[in-house]
């Protein structure tokens, strides 16, 4: 299933949530607004915006003060990337040129800086402070992470635990209260909220997951960048933890992952990622992202059975079978 096709009943909600997008990040600045028009035209699956919409439904849906919601929680998450750019030195996401390549490091930085102050600009139209807390606390975790993940570069003695809770805060996170604060912005009960946010957790580290193994088993025109471009950048994902508990793989998997940090990942990937890729830490990866997807699944059911559920149970299975 087709991601706009999970979106259908959306579509006009979506659309206005997109013209809002737009028309929140034009700046007087000329380098600024071009900059942020830039990583906002190279697209995106726009699942934070989709979920807080369904979140919605379960209350009194009114798109007026949902988009307060959706449009900031894709902004916060649009931000986050430009500055991951900058970190990892990344050139190309989507397909497209980031910032920082087409600019440079300083013009990115603050045209995440300005994304991340648009968002706030726009959700302070809310006035249930409880929308404020959960976003602050989830942009302080979402914070931790990015400098988490900056610690364990080339970290190859990290253990499954730590990487979990790093993914948890860099994406798992964003995607629950997505979720939770959609409800909560329409009036739905908190108990219902609370399963809204499990579900989205879930939905989260699912994709996470799915998203580190596309890094080493998907194509350039499949994922938008080089292939193996988290293991070059230093990014040891949940396939690498796997493939290096297998003893007969381990000594020359760390080999290889020790040229490419001596290199500073300016040198060619291919072995390493050959290694991975044919070993079992591939499966273990894909059995471990559907436990989470089918954790999803289970929260749905004790949401009430109504059309939204099933939209939602849909995007839990397109997260968990995506190949882009």
């Amino acid at each position: 299933m087709k991601r706009m096709e999970i979106f259908g009943t959306l579509k006009k909600d979506m659309d206005a949530v997109e013209r809002s997008l737009y028309a929140c990040i034009e700046s007087e600045s000329a380098s600024l607004g071009e900059a942020a028009m830039h990583l906002l035209k190279a697209g995106g699956k726009r699942l934070r915006p989709a979920f807080v919409l369904l979140g919605g439904k379960f209350g009194t849906y009114e798109l007026e003060r949902l988009q307060k919601v959706a449009v900031p929680l894709e902004l916060i998450h649009m931000a986050s990337l430009v500055h991951d750019d900058v970190i990892d030195n990344a050139q190309t996401r989507r397909g497209q040129l980031t910032v920082k390549a087409k600019w440079d490091n300083r013009i990115a930085m603050y045209t995440g800086d300005y994304i991340y102050a648009k968002a706030l600009e726009m959700v302070a139209g809310l006035e249930d402070p409880r929308i404020h807390r959960i976003l602050a606390k989830a942009m302080v975790e979402m914070s931790i992470g990015e400098m988490e993940q900056i610690r364990d570069f080339f970290n190859t003695g990290q253990s499954i635990r730590r990487y979990l809770l790093r993914i948890r805060r860099k994406t798992a996170l964003l995607i629950a209260v997505s979720c939770q604060l959609g409800a909560l912005a329409a009036g739905a009960s908190v108990e219902v909220a609370r399963e809204l946010y499990n579900y989205g957790y879930n939905v989260g580290m699912a994709f996470q997951i799915r998203d580190d193994l596309l890094d080493l088993c998907g194509t350039e025109k499949q994922i938008g960048k080089p292939p193996g471009s988290d293991i070059r950048q230093g990014n040891i994902t949940i396939p690498v933890l796997y493939a290096l508990q297998e003893e007969n793989l381990r000594d020359s998997l760390l080999s290889e992952i020790g040229r490419i940090h001596e290199a500073n990942g300016r040198t060619e990937v291919r072995a390493a990622v050959s290694m991975i890729t044919g070993s079992p830490g591939v499966a273990r990866a894909e059995e471990l992202a559907d436990r989470y997807t089918q954790k999803a699944l289970a929260a749905l059911d004790r949401l009430p059975d109504i059309r939204a559920r099933r939209h939602l149970r849909d995007i839990a299975l397109f997260v968990s079978r995506r190949t882009y």
